[in-house]
């Protein structure tokens, strides 16, 4: 009989399982071109903020919590 670890159940993720993770849940923050941008967590391009603070603000006004890229 298998044992079912963490790592066993990682195994068996397909790649677009694995792309989906946090992306309703995490938002990146990272700076783009003269402003700070924030991203899906498939790297998709949600919006650009001014400075940081606004973008982290933004982030967890829409359910998200902030992530930052480094």
């Amino acid at each position: 009989m298998m044992q079912n670890t963490p790592h066993s159940d990682l195994k068996q993720l397909t790649q677009d399982d694995f792309l989906s993770f946090g992306v309703d849940d995490v938002a990146y923050v990272r700076p783009f071109q003269d402003a700070v941008g924030i991203f899906a967590a498939d790297g998709t391009k949600i919006a650009v903020m001014a400075d940081f603070d606004v973008a982290c603000a933004a982030v967890r006004q829409n359910g998200m919590e902030p992530m930052t890229v480094h």
